[in-house]
Parts: C-alpha cells; structure tokens; sequence
C-alpha cells in the first residue's frame, strides 16, 4: 500500500512539474492573415497606387536598418522588439517613417485584441528571416530568369504542364518534342487537345486564344527530328 502511494505522488509530482507544451504557430500563414489587408507581401514587393501601408519587405528593411543598437549581433532582435512594441502602440513619435510616408499612409491603427503576444513574436521573426537582402537577390535572379523565358514555356510552368511532360523525355504523358514532330502538319489539332484535354490530360479551357497560340509556339519550338 506504502509503495503504490508513493508511485501516484511521484507521478503526481512529475505531472505538475512537467513543461506547458508550446504552441508551434504557423508565422508564414499568420503573416498573410493579419497583415496582408495592408502590406503587399510580395518579394520583391509590388506597388499599388492605392495600397494601404508599404510593402512588408520595405517595412524590414526600413526597421532593421533603423534599429539602434552597438552590437551588431543584436540588431535583429532589437528590430523585433521595435515591432512588437510598435504593432500594439503605434505612434508617430516612435515611428521610423520619413514625413512623407506618414502624410501618406497615416500611423497604423493599433492591433490590441487583433495579435496575441505569442503571435506577434511568430510574425517578428518570421519578418527578419524572410525579408532579407540575401532573398530578394535568389527571388530577383528567379524572376529575372522567368521574364527571359518565351511567353509559352512560362504557360506552360504556370498550368503545372511539367508535372506530366519533359521537353525531350516521356512522362506522365508525350514530351514536347514528340508531342512537336507529332502536330508538326497540324498545328489546330494539338490546340485543341490542349484547349479540350485528350485521355488523362484535363481541358484547359480558361486559356485565351493568345495563350493558347504562344503555348502551342513553344511546343513546336522544342521539336527535333
């Protein structure tokens, strides 16, 4: 009897010291939940004449460059307490916005009873991990890459063809080379299978007449005898 009253109150005992399990928040999704009814999240970012607050990259940018701190090693973590203390009491006085932007965008509304605590300290550091200059180079060297691509290799990223088609290697289905030298004499027939879908390729009915001719250019661009 002793001995099984000394389990429980061992286990007792554990129980009460164990840890509170943390909750594990999903800062990339929170960011576009809370934040992305004003700032542009974009990277790079895109512009709007009518947008409502800068874009979340020049917002890093901006507080990291600001944050006041002798140990360099320390910037980060002060940018995120500028953050944190910014969001929940915002006001010109503290803001690091030049005069312009202020006249222009207003000082953002509080986000008491909008963010907890734990949330906002998910969102902070999720902001400096994600906004550096280091990624928007990969991102501007990707996007540069794309916009050099032909229109239709783009479409043909964009509709996910390359999850079932290689240019010169058979897939799911043909490759572009085979589908090229197939339709070589008949150009509005692959066109149509594209438009209306043939076996286990589906129709791709929301592309326009131009999309459609600029895919199908690409096609025949890949074709080798």
């Amino acid at each position: 009897m002793l001995k099984s009253t000394c389990v429980f109150a061992l286990v007792l005992l554990l129980s009460a010291c164990a840890e509170k399990p943390v909750k594990r928040y999903d800062a990339k999704q929170l960011l576009v939940d809370k934040c992305a009814s004003c700032h542009n999240l974009d990277l790079p970012p895109k512009t709007y004449e009518d947008e409502k607050a800068p874009p979340m990259m020049a917002v890093a940018f901006h507080i990291k460059s600001f944050a006041q701190t002798q140990d360099e090693s320390q910037r980060i973590l002060k940018a995120r307490a500028f953050v944190k203390d910014y969001v929940m009491n915002p006001s010109a006085s503290k803001s690091f916005c030049d005069k312009e932007s202020l006249a222009s965008y207003g000082v953002m509304p509080s986000q008491k009873g909008k963010l907890t605590e734990d949330e906002l300290d998910a969102i902070s550091a999720y902001m400096f991990e994600r906004y550096t200059q280091e990624n928007l180079t990969k991102e501007q060297a990707i996007q540069n890459k794309l916009n050099a691509m032909p229109k239709g290799q783009l479409l043909a990223i964009k509709n996910n063809c390359l999850s079932c088609h290689r240019v010169e290697m058979k897939l799911v289905g043909p490759s572009f080379n085979s589908m090229a030298m197939k339709y070589r004499n008949s150009p509005e027939t692959l066109k149509n299978k594209i438009r209306n879908g043939v076996g286990y390729m589906p129709a791709f009915k929301k592309l326009s007449d131009e999309e459609l001719e600029e895919m199908s250019k690409f096609i025949f661009s890949t074709a080798k005898p």
